[in-house]
């Protein structure tokens, strides 16, 4: 194996840090995972740096180890490597590098205030989980921390940063701290402007505390000796790898799914669901659901983000595998999940008049900023095939609230949708609900259980395997997808109007949802 000829992608999800690695033909060789959760500090969802660390480590060192064992060598270089993670949230640090306040994720619901006041500012949608609505918030707060910010970034800019020395994000990761000019690739003059005359007296301005923006195929620089040291414990990695820009996990999707084109779209579907359409023009209005990001090459994209998806199923499913082993007949994780999944298909395509709200945390998309698991239902109704089918449509559910916007009010064309994450692993049913959901067809290639990482695998193989002058959409279309294994799923009539149905019962009893959250307290 010649190792110049492969490409690592690592990327650090809400549950998973995975790390992949693929050949010269852009497939998959080797992978490694961390799982991991995040916890309460101070009143915002986070994780300490010091977790970070051993999980992107243990990642790499479990990837290190299955390429040792497929082909017998020791893995001590790359072709290149690339960095994603979570989108947005918060990470400031002071002039000496260090962490001023613990890492905001994306999670937290805690910037009402600031995104609003900052959407009526710019006349451009600031969802409550961007940087800069974070580090707004904590100026509206008047957090002692801000005066000191040297540098702010996203977790996926911060692992860059450390393993290179470069202060860069890509433009997709970018595009989820401040708004971007597409037409220049960089962030939006005219608001930048508007911003600093709100930061007026500080001892920065908001662009020099700023990653600077690359986009895709751009250098972003190499694996520093330290760098090395520190993912790499055993040290055996060598220094000098390229990297590329680092990415967010709405980039990663697209590339993972070749949905970086005009009227493709892309849904990621695990702990977080998030859609994204590839405009052909930029949409009429400004909605509070829409959040308007880019492409890894700077694309105008429109986005959905839900804070909530598969948690809620997880629990479930983990409460049946222990009835199962009560009763002496033990399940693995993924044949419960098959078998629950596949039951869904036959319940009825209202979901039997059941309601589920799959809400660990706040959901800006139907406008709460408090969430609890809730299953309502009327006498009837009751089977395990129904009640399947009501938790996997209640992870589609504030998605489909959020799409509707842009299909029903900007008339927003898709010629298909691009399905990965955990919700697509069992196959057919995810696709063929959310087909059903969205009423557009779903294809899901056997790629897409690898999910992010390997589309930063391929961001990376992009960095320096492309042909002068070769865009991403031709690299992906023509070179890395262009003999891939795919299904696709058109949307079957009864289940888009039963979806329809249940999304308008889901909507009505979204009142209590939130006296749910109000009555119970965490």
């Amino acid at each position: 194996m010649n190792q110049k000829n492969t490409y690592l992608g690592m990327e650090l999800g809400s549950t998973r840090i995975k790390a992949v690695l693929i050949g010269e033909d852009f497939a998959p060789i080797a992978s490694g995972a961390h799982d991991w959760e995040s916890h309460q500090e101070g009143g915002y969802w986070t994780y300490s740096l010091e977790e970070i660390w051993a999980g992107l480590r243990e990642s790499y060192q479990n990837l290190a180890a299955d390429y040792k064992a497929k082909f017998g060598e020791d893995l001590t270089s790359v072709g290149a490597i690339g960095i994603s993670a979570m989108m947005h949230g918060y990470m400031a640090f002071d002039r000496a590098g260090e962490l001023l306040t613990p890492f905001r994720t994306w999670r937290n619901t805690t910037t009402g205030e600031a995104a609003e006041k900052l959407t009526e500012l710019f006349g451009f949608n600031i969802p409550q989980r961007w940087s800069v609505a974070h580090l707004y918030q904590a100026m509206l707060n008047g957090e002692e921390h801000v005066s000191q910010i040297d540098y702010l970034t996203t977790l996926a800019g911060y692992l860059h940063w450390q393993l290179t020395g470069e202060k860069v994000l890509g433009v997709g990761d970018a595009s989820g701290m401040f708004p971007i000019d597409s037409g220049n690739l960089d962030y939006d003059c005219a608001m930048l402007a508007k911003f600093e005359k709100l930061s007026a007296g500080k001892p920065w301005r908001l662009r020099d505390i700023l990653p600077k923006v690359l986009a895709a195929g751009k250098d972003g620089g190499r694996l520093t000796q330290e760098g090395a040291k520190l993912l790499d414990v055993s040290g055996k990695l060598q220094p000098g790898i390229p990297f590329c820009p680092p990415e967010g996990d709405a980039g990663t999707g697209m590339t993972a799914t070749n949905a970086v084109a005009q009227r493709t779209g892309n849904v990621s579907a695990g702990t977080s669901i998030f859609a994204m359409a590839v405009l052909e023009k930029p949409l009429g209005g400004c909605y509070p659901e829409i959040d308007m990001v880019t492409t890894p090459a700077g694309k105008p994209v429109a986005m959905v983000h839900c804070n909530n998806c598969t948690s809620d199923l997880d629990a479930w499913v983990g409460l049946f595998r222990q009835f199962a082993g009560a009763i002496g007949a033990e399940l693995s994780k993924p044949a419960a999940y098959d078998i629950l999944y596949e039951l869904a298909l036959s319940g009825q395509p209202d979901c039997g008049g059941l309601v589920n709200f799959n809400y660990f945390a706040g959901e800006p998309v139907t406008g709460l900023d408090e969430g609890r698991p809730l299953f309502l239902r009327r006498p009837g109704g009751m089977s395990l095939e129904n009640f399947m089918r009501a938790q996997i449509s209640s992870a589609m559910a504030a998605l489909k609230i959020g799409m509707d916007i842009l299909f029903e009010n900007e008339h927003v064309g898709l010629d298909k949708l691009m399905g990965h994450g955990g919700l697509f692993k069992t196959p057919v049913v995810g696709q063929r609900l959310m087909a059903g959901a969205m009423n557009v067809p779903v294809t899901v290639m056997e790629t897409a259980g690898e999910g992010g990482p390997y589309g930063m695998a391929l961001l990376a193989a992009y960095l320096v395997a492309k042909a002068e002058g070769e865009s991403l959409e031709g690299f992906l279309e023509s070179r890395v997808f262009a003999q891939s294994k795919s299904s696709c799923i058109a949307p079957d009539a009864s289940d888009a109007a039963g979806f329809r149905a249940y999304t308008e019962r889901y909507k009505a009893c979204l009142p209590v949802e939130r006296a749910a959250a109000e009555a119970l307290k965490l």
